[in-house]
């Protein structure tokens, strides 16, 4: 194993578009700059979001026919897991992102959860058409229109954590506030539990008896099970850490960058997005 030696530091405080092209031998510079020219297979980073996102563009370059790469979210459900995409990148998008980024996200749901036919939502404030914002109905049109995506309609907040679809879109802003909401919710059950459950001779009782069950379920909700998100749509792999992740969350982001690697995720995208491409050329 090699190491490559990065002196400087992009802070929580700096401005990504800033700090990216001015310190050039920052960690996540170097590590971009590596996976660029093919001497590391991934880039994964609990630092500055936005300044992974800048590197990843700015050196490992956007696949081909991506507009706005995403960051996809993996958000524990009934049955398993859902994919939350965009989670951050994007605070505002267009209909046709929102297509991209299912198109991307299910790619990812098959190559690395194993889904043969990954059922793709677009996240909404009612299950009809017509229902949300101009974005939001427009976009309700064109994944509509898209064969092969799997698409099964608008989807609720509350059927997010239901199970109901594999992949769910939104712009970056809702799906930031969703990712941070579910987080908040998970710590405060936790919390409930201990500070008006399990109190006195009973609760102890009871927290003896729960604690296997418990804890399986606090592993399925912590984020440190999953490591990290990764940003589709770049040329390579990269993985968004949690800032404040541990030596178990830092090991399993590592793992989900492994594997994508292995199961080369940009390579399929960009093979998707290209089929997609012929497809609209041959029926134009």
């Amino acid at each position: 194993m090699t190491t490559d030696h990065a002196p400087e530091t992009d802070t929580m405080e700096d401005h990504a578009a800033e700090s990216v092209p001015r310190k050039f031998q920052s960690s996540i510079v170097v590590g971009a700059r590596l996976v660029s020219s093919g001497a590391a297979s991934a880039l994964v980073s609990a630092g500055n979001t936005g300044a992974a996102m800048a590197a990843s563009l700015f050196y490992i370059g956007r696949l081909p026919g991506v507009d706005r790469p995403a960051i996809a979210i993996p958000l524990p459900t009934r049955t398993g897991f859902c994919l939350v995409l965009d989670a951050g990148a994007n605070a505002e998008v267009r209909p046709e992102h929102l297509v991209q980024f299912a198109r991307m996200g299910r790619i990812y749901a098959q190559s690395v959860y194993g889904i043969r036919e990954p059922r793709v939502g677009l996240l909404n404030v009612g299950e009809e058409p017509t229902k949300g914002t101009r974005v939001a109905q427009e976009a309700h049109a064109l994944l509509s229109a898209s064969p092969g995506l799997g698409f099964i309609g608008n989807v609720e907040g509350k059927d997010v954590p239901s199970g109901v679809a594999d992949v769910v879109v939104c712009d970056g802003f809702v799906g930031n506030i969703v990712l941070k909401f579910a987080e908040g919710v998970s710590a405060a059950i936790f919390d409930i539990f201990k500070q008006d459950v399990f109190t006195g001779w009973r609760g102890a009782l009871a927290g003896l008896l729960l604690r296997p069950a418990l804890r399986a379920v606090k592993a399925r909700l912590d984020y440190a099970e999953y490591g990290g998100a990764p940003l589709l749509g770049v040329k390579g792999v990269v993985i968004i850490a949690h800032g404040r992740s541990d030596r178990r969350a830092i090991c399993n982001a590592i793992k989900a960058a492994a594997e994508a690697a292995a199961r080369e995720v940009p390579a399929r995208i960009a093979g998707a997005f290209a089929a997609t491409t012929k497809e609209c050329e041959a029926r134009a």
